[in-house]
């Protein structure tokens, strides 16, 4: 009777949506993806300006942090990439350090309880993660360097939306970078 009810309560207390599994890349993809990412979002705004919208450099670390699937990783790699980006733009150093760590933590966390390789599941979590992003960064510069940026709605429900879209083929192109087991 035990076996059953004990049978009964593991098929209950895992969610069936729930992948198990870590990806794991290859080094140079680790740290030249990131790379790639933040040098684009650096310099190829200067030579097309409607490129400025995509923010590479964080779909970079939610892709890497779903994968993962560790908010230890996701902290590491949001904190690397975040202070890589700070470096080479005109930010306050930690600005973005910060808000991208908070991003691969809580990216990481989300995909120990989600299915991340569903195409309309990466869509969402582009844009939601865009929006966290960008009202967390507003915020932050309110509270600790007092500049009164202005967060406008409007423009960032369509960045969100432009990003969402971005992340479903860049996050299946990405895939194909994985080891097989």
């Amino acid at each position: 009777m035990s076996d059953s009810r004990s049978s009964f309560r593991d098929d209950f207390t895992e969610p069936p949506f729930l992948k198990k599994g870590v990806s794991k890349f290859n080094t140079a993809a680790i740290v030249g993806i990131p790379l790639a990412a933040i040098l684009f979002q650096v310099y190829v705004p200067r030579f097309s300006p409607v490129l400025a919208y995509l923010e590479l450099p964080l779909l970079v670390t939610v892709y890497f942090s779903l994968a993962r699937r560790s908010p230890v990783a996701g902290v590491l790699l949001g904190a690397g990439i975040g202070l890589a980006q700070d470096s080479l733009s005109h930010n306050p150093l930690g600005m973005f350090g910060i808000v991208k760590t908070l991003v691969g933590y809580f990216a990481a966390s989300m995909s120990q309880r989600f299915d991340t390789q569903n195409p309309l599941v990466r869509l969402v979590l582009g844009f939601f993660f865009l929006f966290f992003h960008q009202g967390l960064y507003w915020v932050m510069s309110r509270a600790l360097l007092s500049e009164s940026l202005e967060f406008d709605l409007r423009r960032t429900l369509v960045v969100a939306a432009l990003n969402g879209i971005v992340a479903v083929p860049l996050y299946h192109t990405l895939d194909k970078l994985k080891f097989k087991d």
